[in-house]
Formats: structure tokens, C-alpha cells, sequence
């Protein structure tokens, strides 16, 4: 007969109660609509939960206050985060010129807020075409990045101050669809009040005479841009710019790569997404390779030969390939080199078991 531990004992972990494990959902990628408030670390554990894995992994953060799509690999799906890491993305946001915060985001103390009365949609259109194309971007000081082996932010927080390197990063589209202007209270910080819709802007409107309030303009877009760019610092620049301050307001991820909005799901879908046996729902391996690479199409010989790691033919495609069976499972990727004074397909990263492991029932 068991005891009943003494009240205000500390419980081990055989104490506690066993809570069902929900079963391991399929090898294959996830796609998350990421609510706001919500750390990629948040998500993640979350993921793990409904996955009933601890192997799941995310392919590039978002910030707390940002939403949208979030890549999570599941399993042996892990291995293809880092190549959709590098995948371009898209962003709608909201940038607000006239006042600067301390993050560069609307989760930061305004430091200034000088307004924007001299701003004009021409002014905007001119400052958005200089940060539009191949540009050099200083991150955020409260960024991620790791500086002598600390995150940046944790630096910022630590009362140091931070300055990061400029990198190369690439705007694709900057595309500008709406101003509009908005009557910021001093005596209230941050809180605001639209006074008039984009159809109503009017280029450089005076700030109020009198009183607290003060006139900025938010201005919505779209952003495509290559890996390792921030959309806060975009914003920030553009408002460094036209001499006034800029931070953002809002962002949204709409694409990572192939991966789009209209298929990420919450977790509310998540959980009620599932097969009769209680089996979280997943991209499988072969599907969330098409969406990343070009596929080659394997022979049954050329199956069994990655399997065990050898090198194929060369496909004549430039870059990482996925390499399909005839069954549709994806085997492996491989990317064309020389070897020897010949091209040669070598596998990156196998996926499929070799031969002989199949034969055991195990699997890679």
C-alpha cells in the first residue's frame, strides 16, 4: 500500500500523477500562424507538446509582438530548417514616422517624438526607394545577434552599450499602400488617436497648435527582403531618413520561402487538426522539400545507392536538389560538385535509411 506524502512535502516526480502522452506525430514540417505576445521559443514548446516530440526546431525568430508565419520542422524535418532559414521572406507592416523608441518596435520607451510635418507621400516614396535593392542594414542593438558570445539584447539590458556591424541584406519590394495621420498625446505617452484615413492625408499638415498633441504618420507596406533582414530596422532608417524618427507598429510574416500565410494554421486549428488517433498533423519530408528545392526524380538503383551515401550522376542543377524515390518519399538532398575532374551529385543530408537498416526495422 502506498503513502500519502506528508502535506507541504516537496512532490518527486513519482509522486505526480502520469498525464498521457499524445503520440508522435509524423516526420515533416509545421506551419504556425504565430500569435502576438508570443516568443518562437513559446511556439516551439508548444509544438513539442502537440507533436509529442521534443525534436521540433524553427526556422528564423519573430519577434514577441510580430505574427504570422512561423516554419517548425518535426523530427528528421529539423535537418531542412537550415536551408529554409536563408528563404526570402515577406512582411506587411506598419511603420510610424515622428516618433523613436528605444527597440525600434512599439514594445520599446518612445525616446523622441518630434512628429512629421514636413512629410510628404513624395518625401516617403523617395526615402523607401533608397532602402529598396541590395543596401547595407545596421541590425537593432536589442537584436539576437551574439556579441563576444552574449545576445546583443542582453547587453542592451545590462546597461552596455551596443553597436552591431552593418551587413548586406537585399529589399526586394518595398511597396508603400497607405498613410495616415495620427494625433500622438505627450501627456500620454504612446497613446494616439487617428485623426483622418489615407484618403484624408495631407501632405505636410502642421502638428496642432497648442496643447499635447503631436502629428505623426503611419505608413503601411509590404517588404520582401533576403534572410538576416530587419523590418524594424527598415523602419528606423526610413524615419532617420526624412529627418524625423520611425519605428514599427506592426508586423505580419505572410511567406518564408514556398511556405505561405494562407497555409500556417493556429493552435487552435492545431489541435483540432489531428487524425482518430489523436496524431498532429504534418507536412511530410517529400511535400516540404518540393516547396524549397527542385526535385530529381531517383531510379530504384539510384535509391539504394544514397541510402547508403554514394554518389549519383550529376543532375545538371545548380544548388541544393531533392532527390525523390519513385514511392514519392524524399531520399535525400544532394548538390552537384567535381570530383576528380568530374561532376558528381553528392548527398548532403540522406534522409532515407540504408538497406541493411531497413531490413532491421530501424530508420535514420
Amino acid at each position: 500500500m502506498s503513502e500519502e506524502p506528508t502535506p507541504g512535502a516537496r512532490r518527486t516526480r513519482a509522486d505526480r500523477p502520469a498525464r498521457p502522452r499524445r503520440p508522435t506525430a509524423p516526420d515533416g514540417l509545421v506551419l504556425v500562424d504565430k500569435p502576438a505576445g508570443w516568443t518562437s521559443h513559446d511556439v516551439v514548446a508548444r509544438t513539442r507538446g502537440l507533436a509529442g516530440t521534443r525534436k521540433v526546431g524553427h526556422a528564423g525568430t519573430l519577434d514577441p509582438m510580430a505574427t504570422g508565419v512561423l516554419v517548425l520542422g518535426i523530427g528528421r524535418a529539423t535537418r531542412l530548417l537550415t536551408y529554409v532559414v536563408g528563404a526570402d521572406k515577406e512582411y506587411t507592416a506598419t511603420i510610424r514616422l515622428g516618433q523613436t523608441t528605444s527597440t525600434d518596435d512599439a514594445e520599446g520607451e518612445v525616446t523622441s517624438t518630434p512628429g512629421a510635418a514636413g512629410v510628404t507621400a513624395e518625401s516617403v516614396a523617395a526615402g523607401v526607394a533608397r532602402l529598396t535593392g541590395e543596401i547595407q542594414q545596421i541590425p537593432s542593438s536589442v537584436s539576437a545577434i551574439k556579441v563576444d558570445g552574449k545576445r546583443a539584447y542582453a547587453l542592451v539590458r545590462s546597461g552596455e552599450e551596443v553597436t552591431l556591424d552593418a551587413r548586406a541584406v537585399t529589399i526586394s519590394r518595398f511597396d508603400v499602400h497607405a498613410l495616415r495621420e495620427v494625433e500622438v498625446d505627450l501627456a500620454q505617452g504612446q497613446g494616439a488617436s487617428e485623426v483622418s484615413d489615407a484618403s484624408e492625408f495631407v501632405d505636410g499638415a502642421d502638428a496642432p497648435v497648442g496643447g499635447t498633441g503631436v502629428t505623426v504618420v503611419d505608413v503601411d507596406v509590404t517588404v520582401v527582403c533576403s534572410s538576416g533582414t530587419y523590418i524594424r530596422a527598415l523602419a528606423r532608417d526610413l524615419g532617420a531618413d526624412l529627418g524625423c524618427g520611425g519605428h514599427l507598429t506592426a508586423l505580419r510574416r505572410t511567406r518564408v520561402g514556398g511556405y505561405t500565410i494562407e497555409a500556417a494554421r493556429s493552435f487552435e486549428a492545431l489541435e483540432s487538426q489531428t487524425d482518430a488517433d489523436g496524431v498532429l498533423a504534418t507536412i511530410p519530408l517529400a511535400d516540404a522539400a518540393r516547396a524549397t528545392f527542385p526535385v530529381r526524380d531517383l531510379t530504384a538503383e539510384e535509391v539504394v545507392a544514397l541510402s547508403y551515401g554514394q554518389w549519383l550522376e550529376a543532375s545538371g542543377t545548380a544548388g541544393t536538389t531533392a532527390a525523390v524515390a519513385p514511392s514519392g518519399e524524399l531520399v535525400a538532398l544532394v548538390e552537384d560538385v567535381t570530383r576528380s575532374g568530374h561532376e558528381k551529385a553528392k548527398p548532403v543530408i540522406v534522409f532515407a535509411p540504408s538497406q541493411g537498416e531497413t531490413s532491421k526495422g530501424t530508420t535514420t
